[in-house]
């Protein structure tokens, strides 16, 4: 099982930026596709995450309006559109999949493969 995740960068204040995650050797859809994030000295946190088929969203509320996580079942593929990005959304993103219970989706322990993660900087 592999995630590749990408498209990060570096974007100043208020623009915007959408990562993807491209999944081998694991189907998405019996399970949930996440990304959390990590700033230095700060703990991962959820960001987003889906269900299969992509049927239900969620969002942390820091990022509600202005993140959309969408999925593409036949890319075996998951994308995160940033928009309204601002220097608290530095971090390090992750793309996780699991099959947690529901209310465990928020919680990176519920996720049993990662992404080697992309950078993404926000200037003020």
């Amino acid at each position: 099982v592999q995630l590749q995740a990408c498209g990060g960068g570096l974007v100043q204040a208020g623009g915007s930026l959408r990562l993807s995650c491209a999944a081998s050797g694991i189907s998405f859809s019996n399970r949930y596709m996440a990304w959390f994030r990590q700033a230095p000295g700060k703990e991962r946190e959820f960001v987003a995450a889906i269900s299969r088929f992509g049927l239900t969203t969620y969002h942390a509320d820091s990022v509600k309006g202005r993140f959309t996580i969408s999925i593409n079942n036949a890319k075996n593929a998951v994308y995160l559109q940033m928009n309204s990005l601002n220097p608290e959304d530095t971090a390090f993103y992750y793309c996780a999949t699991g099959s947690p219970v529901s209310s465990d989706k928020y919680f990176p322990s519920a996720y049993g493969y990662w992404g080697q993660g992309t950078q993404v900087t926000v200037s003020s």
